[in-house]
C-alpha cells in the first residue's frame, strides 16, 4: 500500500503486516539483535498476525532494540498501542496491532522459550 493524505493535510503510509514486520526485522537487526524469529499467527489466533521474537544480550541492548523499533516506526506513522516490561527491561513486548514483537534479554528467553508455546505457527524468513 502506498502513502495517503490526511484531513489534517500530513501523509500517512499504509503498511500491510508483512512489510511492518520487514521493517521491524531489519531496525533489530540494525542494533544486533540475536536469534530474530517471525512466527505468523493469522490462521491460528485472533490475538495478532505477527510475533516478531528476538534478544538482546543485556538490558542496555533490548532497551536500545525497543527505542530504535520505536523510532524507525514512528517514522513511517505508527505508534505501538503499548509497550510493557521497560522498565526492567528482560522481556518487552511492544504491541502494534497486527504485529507484536517480543524483545528479550538472553537469559529470559532461554527461561520463557516463547516460540515453544507456538510450535504450531509457521516460521515466516525475513
Amino acid at each position: 500500500m502506498g502513502p495517503s493524505e490526511s484531513p489534517g493535510g500530513k501523509v500517512v503510509i499504509d503498511l500491510d503486516s508483512l512489510e511492518k514486520v520487514r521493517i521491524i526485522a531489519s531496525t533489530v537487526r540494525d542494533k544486533k539483535a540475536k536469534d530474530v524469529t517471525v512466527l505468523e499467527l493469522k490462521e491460528i489466533s485472533i490475538i495478532t498476525d505477527y510475533f516478531v521474537v528476538c534478544s538482546g544480550e543485556s538490558t542496555t541492548q533490548v532497551r536500545a532494540i525497543v527505542d530504535h523499533i520505536e523510532e524507525r516506526l514512528r517514522s513511517q506513522g505508527f505508534r505501538p498501542a503499548g509497550v510493557e516490561g521497560y522498565r526492567n527491561s528482560q522481556w518487552i513486548l511492544m504491541d502494534f496491532g497486527d504485529v507484536i514483537v517480543h524483545v528479550f534479554e538472553d537469559e529470559t528467553r532461554k527461561f520463557y522459550t516463547i516460540e515453544k508455546l507456538w510450535l504450531d505457527a509457521p516460521r515466516i524468513e525475513i
